[in-house]
């Protein structure tokens, strides 16, 4: 099939490389000429494991192409898949979908035959309607349908995700749109349950409902580790005894910090828009949110209660920056807020990640990046571990750190209590 993918973000490069690689001829299209200029020089602009060889591969089989041209690339495909960005407004909660209808005005304007119009930008509940109606008040007589048809690709596992997907959702009340996008989809459903059909709203919903739930199940578990630390009890214990419940399950119970990326803020968010929308609240949601906020904070608070409330000179040490591993995505990451926090205080903040320095910190004053893990933290007074990267879990920070009386904040659990105890490391973990 002819597709053409509209943006080329982390959702619309991952779709576009995946869909071209089930041999699909697929054009990625974007307005940004240095972005479509470094992707056709074979430089990929965002970190995702994988990406960038499926890319190339695809790329030189001239299955994948990249392209500014998209009134040419809607007219010669079969399928457009919107997948432009959809971020809270920037004085209300709710979802900007600008980029969304002017594409629709553009599909509108180039319809030349049917297509299936497909929402993979996570939009609410109801911007299907919209699209379908903008594209026919400007073009009555083709015709065509909306779909919605949601993403679900953790960053750092969006590859893998992509080809073998817990489910694909399509939203469509159209027999044939149905019948194309199973098609489309037919090389990665390997059990016929993996395709679920529901209404094109049913699908919008689908997506922030799922978002929604995993953040209650992050901010669940990081409030009961608070309570864990208080009454002297391991957190882990809690988690594993409550994962082994089916019904309830082990992923996303694992306490850190405040969950963050480019989709569960502005998701929740944009959910409680919504319900506010259909005058329904949405407390739970609410309360999701505002505990999200605060864990941040209580991260800060146990910060002064290691190290003191003075924490001017101190060289404070980030293995990690990023919201979690395999990215190189900062977006609301707990980090965001803690080292201006740090830094404004007086303290001296060192970080590394293996994805690299980070533009976003470089205002900050007294903010260094070290490529080195070793460099980074050799004078430390304290080292908080703020992300789970590998390269983290099997550090000897003895022989690392100069300062013997250093202290170790580990916001991922990953070292083990009694082999910490056993180096004699003043070590401090969440609920433990």
């Amino acid at each position: 099939m002819k597709l053409c993918v509209i943006g080329t973000g982390y959702v619309g490069l991952v779709s576009g490389a995946c869909f071209s690689d089930l041999g699909n001829k697929v054009t990625c299209v974007d307005i940004d000429k240095n972005k479509i200029n470094t992707l056709n020089s074979g430089v990929i602009p965002i970190y995702e494991p994988g990406l960038e060889e499926l890319v190339k591969k695809n790329f030189g089989q001239r299955r994948l192409t990249f392209s500014t041209d998209i009134n040419s690339s809607i007219k010669e495909s079969d399928i457009i898949f919107i997948c432009v960005g959809t971020p809270n407004k920037k004085k209300s909660n709710m979802a900007d979908l600008k980029y969304v209808y002017n594409v629709a005005k553009l599909i509108a304007k180039n319809l030349n035959k049917y297509k299936i119009i497909v929402t993979k930008s996570t939009v609410p509940v109801s911007t299907g309607d919209i699209i379908e109606k903008i594209i026919k008040n400007k073009n009555k007589r083709k015709k065509f349908d909306v779909v919605s048809n949601p993403e679900f690709l953790r960053e750092g596992e969006a590859i893998r995700d992509f080809i073998s997907p817990d489910r694909v959702v399509v939203g469509t009340n159209s027999k044939k749109a149905n019948r194309i996008m199973k098609a489309l989809y037919l090389p990665i459903i390997k059990k016929e349950s993996r395709f679920f059909s529901s209404s094109r709203r049913g699908a919008e919903l689908i997506k922030y409902a799922s978002n929604a739930f995993l953040a209650t199940k992050i901010s669940f578990i990081n409030e009961l580790a608070n309570l864990c630390e208080k009454a002297e009890v391991n957190i882990k214990d809690i988690s594993s005894g409550m994962g082994l419940d089916q019904r309830i399950g082990e992923r996303f119970l694992r306490a850190g910090p405040a969950y963050g990326g480019s989709c569960f803020p502005k998701d929740t968010r944009a959910l409680v828009n919504t319900g506010d929308k259909y005058n329904v609240n949405l407390s739970i949601v609410k309360s999701v949110i505002k505990s999200n906020e605060n864990r941040k904070n209580i991260l800060l608070k146990r910060v002064h209660k290691i190290i003191g409330k003075n924490i001017r000179n101190k060289k404070i040490i980030f293995l990690g920056v990023t919201f979690k591993p395999g990215t190189d995505d900062m977006r609301e990451a707990s980090s965001l807020k803690m080292i201006p926090y740090l830094s404004k205080n007086g303290a001296y903040i060192n970080y590394t990640d293996p994805s690299g320095p980070k533009k976003i910190l470089d205002k900050i004053k007294n903010v260094k990046f070290h490529k080195s893990v070793t460099a980074c933290c050799k004078n430390a007074d304290l080292i908080i571990i703020h992300t789970e990267w590998n390269e983290y879990k099997q550090l000897n920070f003895k022989k690392m750190v100069i300062n013997k009386k250093f202290k170790i904040y580990d916001l991922r659990n990953i070292y083990s209590l009694n082999k910490v105890k056993k180096d004699n490391i003043d070590y401090y973990s969440i609920g433990r």
